[in-house]
Parts: C-alpha cells; sequence; structure tokens
C-alpha cells in the first residue's frame, strides 16, 4: 500500500466513497483488494481522528437523530453460540445531523444498546455548545441517554411513522408509503412544526448509496467492526467536508464555519500519509 502513487490512492478512495465495491475497485484500478482494503481502513481511522478534533463547540439549532443497520461477518439468524457475538451479527450506526448545515457532528458504529445509546448521546451534548432541539424516533433507549447527557438543556420531540403493509408481488421492493406520523413532546419546548426526521433519512439514503456494504440485499458486507466503522468514518468526513449540497451551494463543513474552503478527496488521502 505505501507503494501506491498519492493520485492513485485518491482514485481508489474517491471510488470507495461513491459506493463501488472493493472488488470493482480492483477491476477499475488494478490495485490488488486487500491492499483497497486497507487503504480503507487507515484512511477512515485518519478521518475519524480528524472529525474528532474538528467537530467540537458546534451552534446546532435543530439535530435529527437515527440509527441505520447493517451487518458485520454474518446476518444474526446464522451467528451461533460459539461465535463471539460483540464482532459479528447486527451493528447500528447511530448517527445526528443538523437540519440547518447538513453537518454530521457525530456518529458511532455500535450495537443497538442502553450503553451505545449513552455514549452516542454523551458524545453529541459534548459537542454543541448551544441549547437544541433534538428530534428522534419512538426508540425507547434515547430516554435514559438524553436525559443523562442533556439534563434540562435541550428541547427534545419524537417522530414516530407509521408504513403500509409490505406490498406482496411486483411492488414488494418498493419503499413503503407513509401511513400516519405521530408527534411527541417528551421534553423542553420543541418546535413540534420542526418536529422532523426528513433530514437524517435522507441522510441515511445517502450512506446506503454511497458504502457497498449498507446497500439493501447486498452480498457486500464487512468482515470485522473495525473495517464499519472506518467506512462509516470516511463517508460522513466526506460527507462533511468534501461533498457540495446542493441547497447550500457548499460543504456543510464550510456552512456551519468549521473550514473556509471545500476539502477534495486528496485532503482525505494526505491525513493517512
Amino acid at each position: 500500500m505505501n507503494r501506491l502513487s498519492i493520485d492513485t490512492q485518491t482514485q481508489v478512495i474517491a471510488a470507495l466513497v461513491e459506493g463501488s465495491s472493493i472488488r470493482s475497485v480492483e477491476r477499475m484500478t488494478g490495485v490488488h483488494r486487500d491492499t483497497i482494503m486497507r487503504l480503507g481502513v487507515r484512511v477512515g481511522t485518519a478521518c475519524e481522528q480528524a472529525m474528532d478534533g474538528l467537530l467540537r463547540n458546534l451552534h446546532c439549532r435543530r439535530l435529527e437523530v437515527d440509527q441505520v443497520w447493517a451487518y458485520v461477518g454474518k446476518k444474526d439468524r446464522h451467528v451461533t453460540h460459539e461465535d463471539d457475538q460483540s464482532q459479528v451479527g447486527s451493528f447500528w450506526t447511530w448517527v445526528a445531523i443538523d437540519a440547518d448545515t447538513k453537518l454530521v457532528p457525530t456518529w458511532l458504529v455500535s450495537k443497538r444498546d442502553a450503553f451505545a445509546a449513552d455514549e452516542f448521546m454523551a458524545d453529541l451534548a459534548s459537542r454543541v455548545r448551544n441549547r437544541p432541539q433534538i428530534n428522534t424516533d419512538g426508540l425507547r433507549l434515547y430516554v435514559d441517554a438524553v436525559e443523562k447527557a442533556f439534563g434540562s438543556n435541550l428541547d427534545w420531540a419524537t417522530v414516530v411513522k407509521s408504513y403500509e403493509a409490505e406490498p406482496v408481488g411486483q411492488g414488494r421492493y418498493s419503499p413503503p408509503k407513509v401511513s400516519s406520523v405521530e408527534k411527541t413532546r417528551m421534553a423542553g419546548h420543541p418546535k413540534m412544526s420542526e418536529a422532523s426526521t426528513s433530514y437524517i433519512e435522507r441522510s441515511n439514503l445517502d450512506l446506503r448509496m454511497s458504502q457497498r456494504r449498507f446497500t439493501r440485499l447486498t452480498n457486500a458486507f464487512s468482515k470485522r467492526p473495525e473495517n464499519l466503522a472506518a467506512a462509516v468514518s470516511l463517508h460522513y468526513t466526506h460527507h462533511n467536508m468534501v461533498r457540495r449540497h446542493g441547497t447550500l451551494k457548499t460543504t456543510p463543513a464550510v456552512a456551519a464555519g468549521i473550514v473556509y474552503r471545500a476539502w477534495t478527496v486528496r485532503d482525505l488521502v494526505e491525513l493517512a500519509q
């Protein structure tokens, strides 16, 4: 991997963040798949470290929070008692997005349990300097986690969507239609007209489109939690620093005043040099 030129490394990482699988990148670039995987982990880890330092003292007026499912090694139905269940099976990416700047201030790849909820919310609270409005789904794990992290210094609403039954036949792979939306005031004085999870749901779609291992009905998956975490960090760093968003005409990091110019994929690669 160290023998790859910076231009080749940039080409590989650019293909990965655009949703290409490791094997397809191998075919396009001629770089061996093991080298591609190691490069992705190395750059993703460097991105995580860089974002941990930059994404501090943020002003986020309205945050939307959700979790995205993936699996490591094997799906839950194939996990046995002999497997280390902390290393295989379902993993969730806990993520928040600022509805105004589209900045993703933090994320966490973990299991979906109380410990992960507490860790994620505590980290989010440590990065925000103002009193935000937070919109979540109805996951019960948030109740204790939000109170521990923010106390009374937030406005919180839940948005629970109900969907029509999954169609059978030709339309069964189409997204189900929303049949109803229930909004609930949980803490403080949230503006119920701004209680929404639409931006985070769109961000989740971007993740599924931009990271092959998140694509639904795919044969791509992570073999280790560390690989999944690195891929997620690479995606959200690219989202924050490199990708120009149509409504913003710039990157979220520039819109939030974190940096003065949009980064390039080469900048991401150079973090790991």
